[in-house]
């Protein structure tokens, strides 16, 4: 999920709210865009925020954050309107560009203010939307000059890679195009977007000067942006056209809130009918807005509320929405009493459904204030007998105070077996085959190969996913695992499992084994716990559970499952820092010893 840093003061001043350091009050009006603190350093004030949605690219700054977050908070309603000035700058555009990297936008931005923590969060905007909405700068990448040291008009066109040398940011000795390829860092990551075409995209000034070889660096020259440079040239390159636009529009926007002053400049296009565009002549930025139908009766059945015509309008307003063209003052509009005309602004690149204003109503109406509406079925149906014994399992997990966790039945060997050391481990002395597991014969991902046969490793890896939620740590699982049985029809056998892990700093043997023994005298199940090896647990600290099976004499039938600690190497291959202690039973041979009584 992307995470940005802020500086704490200067969210406050731009919020104008004061937190008095209460994370949690953060917290709370972080949830209205889908984000939450992850951290919070006091040393340098900066809070590490994490958003939950990767489809809003306008929230990945400061500023970004601010504008969404002011109507959540009363101090701004509606559309934050933006409007630009022409500025005389102009791009010409090379017809040899459109096989390559044929689109460009651009935007002059005046009178900015420029200080370390303001170039600090451009740059890092800048590379959140490279790598993200831009696709690895292959859609999308973005450029920023000092306008001061261009002269206009600006070329945007194609060379021969060793046809020019300049000198790349961050260096000081010039090079070839190919030379930036292979030496340059920038280079190295993303030189192979243009590798295999024999011209590579450029950008001159009127006097021949390089600002930038697309999409790798800028240059050192024209290119570099100090807190100093008062003026910007913002460039935004790509393929695709659509995302070129978005991305200047999101980058200006940002510049905007800290007192910058847009204007627009005019993009030249060859006129060619094949160059997939248009218009031969374009004007960017673009502030329009777009405009959509919301659906009121629509709205109320996906939500399940009641909500007349202008309590939707209000609570749009308070989502940063218009819902008119021209006013942001609250009126009924639309073509008919059961819609609504929405006034999108051009930074909110995610809309594209009604369902997604209704996302945004259901926000600010608060999740919290809907109440839940539990369908009643038409039918006569009743749960299986054994459900009910699954369901009373689960009840007494969370009485002993842990949480449950849901993970999915595919994984990989891996996490099963080489992270667990039970990669060649024989089975407890009984059995005298290793319990393999099923392997999925053409898999897409790499993470998913196999179907498990095991809880515990999944319950690990999730710990080593939380390891900053605060201690102890006590979670389960109950679901099924899967096992080849050549006896069976479909040569597979299923099993109902649940598994249990404990961590903090004292864990041990002691509160596992008084966990397993409210659960298992609750179920009325008599047991024992006998002294076992196995390579996940600590030897010395390892039993298995057995329990009294009055049809079957086999020990093998009466083993349930395993209990002990961690082994410290298991707690290293996860980078667990406390120690930890499991247990995992087949709940299965239980429901069976209930159902059979």
């Amino acid at each position: 999920m992307p995470t940005i840093d802020i500086d704490y003061k200067e969210f406050e001043s731009l919020l104008q709210v004061k937190f008095e350091g209460d994370m949690e009050k953060l917290d709370e009006l972080l949830a209205y865009v889908k984000a939450e603190v992850k951290g919070y350093n006091k040393q340098d004030e900066t809070v590490n925020v994490e958003f939950k949605d990767t489809n809003r690219p306008d929230l990945w700054c400061v500023e970004g954050l601010t504008r969404a977050l002011q109507g959540f908070i009363g101090k701004r309603k509606g559309i934050k309107q933006y409007s630009a000035t022409a500025s005389g700058v102009e791009v010409f555009v090379s017809r040899e560009l459109y096989d390559i990297r044929p689109f460009i936008a651009c935007a002059v931005v005046k009178e900015v203010k420029l200080s370390d923590e303001v170039i600090c969060g451009l740059m890092h905007l800048q590379e959140k939307l490279d790598q993200t909405y831009g696709r690895n700068r292959r859609k999308a990448s973005i450029g920023i000059y000092n306008l001061d040291l261009i002269k206009q008009p600006i070329e945007y066109t194609t060379v021969k890679p060793e046809e020019v040398t300049f000198v790349p940011l961050g260096f000081t000795e010039k090079m070839t195009l190919n030379e930036v390829l292979e030496k340059h860092p920038k280079g190295n990551e993303y030189g192979h977007i243009v590798k295999n075409h024999t011209a590579y995209p450029m950008l001159f000034d009127a006097d021949g000067q390089i600002l930038s070889f697309p999409p790798i660096i800028n240059s050192n020259d024209l290119g570099k942006v100090t807190t100093n440079s008062k003026n910007l040239l913002i460039e935004v390159t790509g393929t695709s056209h659509k995302t070129v636009l978005n991305t200047l529009n999101l980058v200006t926007t940002m510049l905007i809130e800290r007192d910058g002053k847009p204007y627009t400049t005019i993009i030249h296009y060859p006129d060619n009918s094949n160059y997939n565009n248009t218009q031969t002549q374009e004007t960017t930025p673009n502030f329009n807005n777009k405009h959509m139908q919301l659906n009121i009766k629509y709205t109320n059945k996906l939500l399940g509320l009641n909500l007349t015509k202008k309590h939707i309008i209000e609570l749009l307003q308070t989502a940063g929405f218009n819902t008119q063209k021209t006013t942001t003052t609250i009126a009924d509009v639309g073509d008919s009493e059961n819609e609504v005309e929405v006034c999108i602004p051009c930074y909110r690149t995610d809309i594209m459904h009604q369902v997604d204003l209704i996302e945004d109503i259901a926000i600010a109406y608060g999740y919290n204030n809907i109440t839940p509406n539990w369908h009643e079925l038409p039918t006569r149906g009743k749960a299986k007998p054994d459900q009910h014994i699954i369901n009373h399992t689960r009840d007494l997990m969370i009485g002993l105070g842990y949480q449950e966790t849901l993970n999915t039945t595919l994984t990989n060997k891996d996490t099963l077996n080489n992270k667990t050391n039970t990669t060649n481990h024989q089975q407890p002395q009984q059995q005298q085959q290793q319990v393999d597991c099923i392997e999925i014969s053409n898999p897409k991902i790499t993470t998913m190969t196999c179907i498990r046969n095991t809880l515990l490793p999944g319950l690990i890896e999730f710990l080593s996913n939380n390891q900053s939620v605060e201690f102890p740590q006590k979670i389960y699982e109950q679901g099924k695992t899967t096992q080849p049985n050549p006896t069976h029809e479909n040569k597979i056998q299923e099993n109902e499992h649940l598994a249990a892990i404990t961590t903090h700093p004292n864990a041990n043997f002691s509160e596992i084994k008084s966990n397993i023994n409210s659960l298992l005298t609750n179920l009325g199940i008599q047991y024992k716990i006998k002294p076992t090896t196995h390579p996940t647990y600590i030897e010395g600290r390892t039993g298995k559970i057995t329990i009294d099976n009055d049809d079957d004499d086999d020990d093998e039938n009466q083993e349930i499952g395993i209990i002990g600690e961690i082994n410290p190497q298991i707690l290293e291959n996860w980078k667990l820092e406390n120690p930890a202690a499991a247990f995992e039973i087949n709940l299965q041979k239980i429901i069976n010893k209930k159902l059979q009584q």
